[in-house]
């Protein structure tokens, strides 16, 4: 379960880049009631998305060369310089070399083998995200990729994290918890993404799960602000009601009314 007693190899931080922040801005707040705070001069643009005062989301305005719109996951380290070593090792690259963010933590974003990008946040003064799991906050990850099994030798490699299968509609899921946390602490999965038709023909990528209270509504709500529907509300018994969107700008997410947790 994804929460915000952050240990080492966890999602600690998410954040969208756009080519219209204040397009981004009207979106997500009508979708989620998220307000943005722009930050100074000194965050070149970089804002903070927060919903009754709490962090869930940071943004900022980006530039055709540095990618198109996307969400990034961000995943604790004791040590961004030697996380971002240990990914080269594992045949990985490092796309943002480590660096400071004023006192606030000490960055890099770097590529998993399939060219995946990813984050690292090694927390100074910003521990990570202020809510997680609750309606309009992060609740879960999907890695999509096109060999689970290099993926997870990867994502132990670099930042420690374990695996565990579990039996889904006939199938293996296989996911993710951070290292020596055991398999109540799962906050995602890793999917073969030509099992998944919604998935098949795109490129491999992480991505991130807001929690809802009306899946149906809020894809509705989605497409009425300008995003897309890319898979329509679905219910996956005894886990919830998910629908997968685009914001305007083509950044990918998805949606869950979780079901609830069973005794």
């Amino acid at each position: 379960m994804l929460t915000t007693r952050y240990v080492t190899g966890a999602p600690n931080w998410i954040d969208v880049g756009t080519p219209d922040i204040e397009g981004a801005r009207s979106f997500y707040g009508g979708l989620f009631g998220w307000r943005f705070q722009p930050g100074g001069p000194e965050t070149g643009g970089y804002g903070l998305f927060q919903l009754d005062g709490r962090t869930v989301a940071g943004g900022m305005q980006t530039t055709e060369e540095q990618g198109p719109p996307s969400w990034t996951v961000y995943f604790q380290t004791p040590d961004a310089d030697a996380t971002a070593k240990a990914a080269e090792q594992a045949h990985g690259s490092v796309l943002v070399q480590p660096m400071d963010v004023l006192d606030m933590g000490r960055m890099a974003i770097l590529a998993d083998k399939a060219g995946v990008g990813f984050g690292l946040w090694q927390p100074g003064t910003n521990k990570g995200l202020d809510v997680v799991q609750d309606p309009g906050s992060l609740c879960w990850l999907e890695l999509y990729t096109t060999d689970v099994p290099a993926a997870a030798g990867f994502y132990h490699a670099t930042l420690g994290l374990e695996t565990f299968a579990l039996d889904f509609y006939g199938g293996t899921y296989t996911t993710f918890s951070p290292a020596a946390a055991g398999e109540d602490a799962m906050f995602g999965g890793v999917v073969d993404k030509a099992d998944d038709p919604a998935e098949a023909e795109g490129p491999a990528y992480w991505l991130p799960y807001f929690e809802v209270t009306d899946t149906d509504a809020t894809a509705a709500k989605a497409q009425e602000l300008g995003g897309t529907v890319r898979m329509p509300a679905t219910d996956l018994p005894d886990v919830g009601r998910i629908a997968k969107l685009t914001d305007p700008y083509g950044a990918r997410f998805a949606v869950i009314k979780s079901a609830p947790a069973q005794s």
